[in-house]
This record gives C-alpha cells, sequence and structure tokens, in this order.
C-alpha cells in the first residue's frame, strides 16, 4: 500500500472515529474525547488485524466507509450510485435522543494479489478469494478486539471496554456489506456461534462494567 492509501485510511478512521464519538457522548458530552481515542485504537486494532490476516492469505484488504447499493430483492432494485451511510449513526443518535447507538460505519473489501495467484492456483486458472477466506478474516479482526477489550477492562477503562463490546456485536450483525453479512454468507454455523459469543460478551458488560 501506498503513502497516499495509508493516509486516506488513517483520515477515514479519525473521520469515523469522530462520528461515533458524537453519537457516544450526546448525552454525555463529557464522554467525547475519551470516546475518539477509544475508537481509533478500536478501528485500527480491527483494520490492522484484517490487513494482516490478508497478508497472510496473499490478499489485499481495502477498508472502506459503509455504502449501500441494494435497496430490494429484485436485481432493478437499486441505486444509481452506491449510498454512503457515514451519517446513520448520527441520524439515529438524534431520533432516538441517544438511545440507540449505531457503530457500522466501515467496511473491507479483499484481493487477491499476483503472488496469490501464481502460487496456489496457477497462472491462467481461478483466482478468487472465497467466502471463507474472507469469514475469517473479519473473525479474527474481531477476536483481536475481544483480547484488547479484556486487556482494557483489566487496565479499568471501562468506557473503552463497554465500547470494544459494542464494536464487536455491531460487527456480527448480517446487514448489508458489513462483517456480519461476510460471516453469515460464508457459514451460518460459523455465524451462529460468533453472534452468540457476541452477545454472551454484551450481556457481560451490561452487568459486570
Amino acid at each position: 500500500m501506498n503513502a497516499k492509501e495509508n493516509t486516506k485510511e488513517i483520515l477515514m478512521i479519525i473521520l469515523a472515529s469522530i462520528i461515533l464519538a458524537l453519537t457516544v457522548a450526546f448525552r454525555d458530552r463529557t464522554l467525547f474525547y475519551t470516546a475518539i481515542i477509544s475508537f481509533i485504537i478500536i478501528l485500527l486494532v480491527n483494520i490492522l488485524i484484517k490487513k494482516s490476516v490478508g497478508y497472510y492469505l496473499e490478499t489485499k484488504i481495502k477498508t472502506k466507509f459503509w455504502s449501500i447499493y441494494q435497496y430490494g430483492f429484485r436485481k432493478d432494485m437499486h441505486f444509481k450510485k452506491s449510498l454512503p451511510m457515514l451519517w446513520l449513526p448520527l441520524i439515529l443518535v438524534l431520533f432516538t435522543r441517544g438511545l440507540f447507538l449505531w457503530l457500522g460505519v466501515l467496511e473491507f473489501d479483499v484481493e487477491a494479489k499476483t503472488e496469490r495467484v501464481s502460487r496456489r492456483h496457477g497462472l491462467y486458472r481461478f483466482t478468487e478469494v472465497t467466502e471463507w477466506h474472507i469469514a475469517w478474516i473479519a473473525i479474527w479482526a474481531l477476536i483481536a478486539n475481544f483480547i484488547v477489550a479484556i486487556i482494557g477492562y483489566i487496565a479499568g477503562f471501562e468506557l473503552f471496554t463497554r465500547l470494544s463490546i459494542y464494536f464487536i456485536v455491531w460487527s456480527t450483525i448480517p446487514l448489508s456489506n458489513l462483517d456480519g453479512s461476510k460471516i453469515f454468507f460464508s457459514n451460518r454455523t460459523l455465524w451462529a456461534i460468533t453472534f452468540t459469543i457476541a452477545i454472551i460478551t454484551l450481556l457481560w458488560a451490561l452487568i459486570i462494567i
């Protein structure tokens, strides 16, 4: 990845963190700066692990803002251009007066590198990365977020721990092109296990933290 792409992703993480922090701080403005730092760490960990697993699988991971293209089940039910959804967390928190947090703002694409094509499949053979590979890229990122959440809890950073767990739960929801969909359409059982663990962790956070 070149310097321009690195800078673009860093700015994307910062902007996403600011928007998510605004939603968290809607009812308590004192949480704003702590929430920004928390989300920057959460998103950085998530993206770096995805890139690391992608590198191991000889793929290139591209992170971008979540957007939707299809609005119905028929093939003709789609927008002419994909619709960015970065505004959705702010709209929902305004309408619900801070009672509902939406943390799904980023998605990722996976592209096979040339070396993967040559070594694993032969130069002129089928080269597409499978849904199974993509699902595990997403899952390892969630595992990393969970480990970091535990470290944060032990260190006494309760807000960071709660936001990490909320982010994990949101990341398992099978909606549009978010991470949960990548896991769900790869393997329903794998998704069910991941989602169940996420919900149990959420209940633990609501009770203990």
